[in-house]
Formats: structure tokens, sequence, C-alpha cells
């Protein structure tokens, strides 16, 4: 069956930052790609697509004007011409995925070895994302020539370990493919079946996660309190045997055995009224009064603070330390309010 418009614009428009009208138009390798830069580099390539669907559907729906235009194209043109476009989504991609593989190589000796020596692969990334760029619709090429131009420049960046010669060895590649791989695919490609469609995507996408969680794992560092960088495995591994996870562990174990014996739904009304409860106990921290006070105190307290926070009562340099103070004020004053209020209803209920 003929591939719809409206469908595919729908799926643009819904999922299209991740490629799902590309899976749907059978374009799986461009799917991948606008999968793994969200929407072609940061939703560049999707808002292009806006206008480019109505090609792409012609192409995939075999229709006789966009054949014969294509044949007319091939027929002038003995190489496919330079496209701007494809260039600098070669280079793009190309940068990505070399970075990509170079963070997701532990830093550090991990299992007493070290994985530096990885750093090997790094080329092999920068071509596979040209090779794919350029690879996309009705041309292709070979992955040997954008391969070779990149482990030929890399040396000159292990020479001088910055931006600029990283960013030689990846312009080095997708020249090296633009000239010399480039051209016209000869042959259509053969259809592949739903499930293997689905085993090949979702391995690359297995793959390309992978090295993100390498990375989160292995070389992700923030800083605490004291300016030191602390590793993420690190924290999680810390965080993982504190009390307050334990604890955590436990209220969820709670939970579920108060859900087995009174019900999700009386479950869920009990995470409810312990969070109302924890917001009435901030509100009343706010108002700097016991969490015993009646409502006269309270009402009182809100008039008194209210009074003495209002902007237009404090001098000009502590104006926006009192507007935040006076908009918490007023918060914890409606919160308490209508928690009276529904405190009222519920034991009119309870007494009916």
């Amino acid at each position: 069956m003929g591939k719809s418009m409206i469908t595919t614009y729908i799926l643009w428009l819904v999922g299209g930052v991740f490629g799902v009208h590309h899976f749907y138009l059978e374009r799986d390798l461009q799917g991948f790609l606008w999968w793994s830069t969200l929407g072609g580099y940061f939703g560049l390539g999707w808002l292009c697509d806006l206008f480019l669907i109505p090609q792409y559907v012609a192409d995939a729906n075999k229709e006789p004007k966009y054949v014969e235009k294509l044949i007319k194209s091939v027929r002038s043109n003995k190489k496919p011409p330079f496209s701007s476009t494809r260039f600098f989504g070669m280079l793009l991609v190309g940068y990505l995925w070399s970075c990509v593989v170079s963070f997701a190589i532990p830093e550090e000796e991990f299992g007493g070895f070290s994985w530096q020596w990885l750093q090997i692969l790094v080329p092999l990334a920068c071509a596979l994302g040209v090779w794919s760029v350029g690879n996309i619709g009705h041309e292709e090429g070979s992955l040997w020539w954008p391969l070779a131009a990149a482990y030929l420049t890399y040396p000159l960046y292990l020479y001088r370990m910055n931006e600029v010669s990283f960013t030689c060895m990846v312009f080095a590649c997708a020249l090296a493919f633009d000239v010399k791989s480039k051209k016209w695919r000869q042959r259509v490609k053969p259809r592949k079946g739903v499930v293997k469609r689905i085993v090949i995507i979702s391995v690359c996408c297995l793959l390309y996660l992978s090295l993100w969680m390498s990375y989160l794992y292995f070389n992700a560092k923030f800083e605490d309190s004291d300016g030191e960088e602390i590793p993420l495995y690190e924290a999680i591994h810390d965080s993982l045997r504190s009390p307050w996870w334990s604890e955590f562990k436990q209220s969820l174990y709670d939970t579920w055995l108060f859900a087995q014996t009174h019900g999700w739904t009386e479950a869920w009304k009990q995470v409810i009224d312990l969070s109302e409860i924890n917001k009435e106990e901030n509100a009343f921290l706010v108002l700097e009064l016991s969490s015993r006070a009646n409502q006269t105190e309270i009402n009182s307290r809100c008039r008194m603070l209210s009074l003495r926070w209002h902007p237009d009562k404090v001098k000009d340099e502590e104006k926006t330390y009192a507007k935040e103070r006076f908009y918490e004020i007023q918060q914890a004053c409606e919160l308490l309010s209508s928690s009276r209020s529904k405190r009222r209803r519920k034991n009119k209920k309870f007494t009916s």
C-alpha cells in the first residue's frame, strides 16, 4: 500500500524529532540519524522535513513524475551534484558520533586495565557518521575512502589534542567521501521484513545508548559542596548505600503491602494525604507557627506578616526579598485556609 501524506505529516509533528515519519516511509537510516541527533541535530533536520515530506512520500510511492525527474537528474549528472546541506550533515554527524565514542571510553583504569587504547575507534565512528549521511536516499558511497581519510588525519589530533585538529579530521573524512566515494545508487534497495527492520533498528539504538551510558557511568563528574569533582558512578554507589535509599525502599515496600491489603486506590489516597500533610508543615514553618496553632492564630499571623513584608512597606533595597517573602506568606495562608475547609468537609461526611 502507498504511503499517506497526511499520516507522514502527523508522525512528523508527533514524533518527528525521533525520526518516526522516516521509519514509516521505510527510510530507516535517516530515521536512525534523526533519532540519534534529536531531529537532525537538535531539530534542524526536523524543520527542513516540513518542506521535504512531499518529496519523500513521492519517492516511497514511486510516483511517475518523481521517478522521471530522478532519471533526468541521473542522466544529466554523471555524479550527484554537491549539496551543502548533505555535506554539512556529514560534518555534524561525523563530529557527534566520534565525540560520543571518545567520551564513552573510561578515562581511568577499570577492572585493573586501561581502556584508552579504544580511542583508536574514534576515526571509525567519524567515518561511519559521514558514510551514513552520504548514503541517504538515492546517493551512496563506499566506507573505505572516508575511513582512510579519518585514520590518516587522526595522528594530527593525537599530536595537537585540540578542537582544530579534531575538526580537520572530520572535514577530511567528509571531503574524501564527497569527492572520491559518492555516486548514484545503481540498484533499488530490497525491501526488508518488518521483524528484520525492527531488530536492526533496535540493535543500533541500543549500541548508541550504551555509549552514552558508558560516558555517564565512567566519565561524567559533578562538583560537591567543597568544589571537588566526584565521578557519577561513585555518587551512585554511595547513594545506594545511604540510609535515605534504605528508607525509600522500605517506604515503597510498605506502600506495596498496604495496596495489597486495601487496594491501590486507597493507597493513592494515602499518598495524597501525606503530601498535603508535608505541605501544611512547610506552611506552618513559613508563618513561624506551631502545627498546633488554631485558625484564629493563623489568621492573625497572616495579617501581621503580610503587613510587615508588603513590598510597599519596605525600603527599595529590600523590595526583591520582600516580594518573595510576601508571595510565600500568601501561599501558606491560602494553603492552610483550604486545608481547614477540606477538614471541615471530611468531618461533616464522617459525622453524617
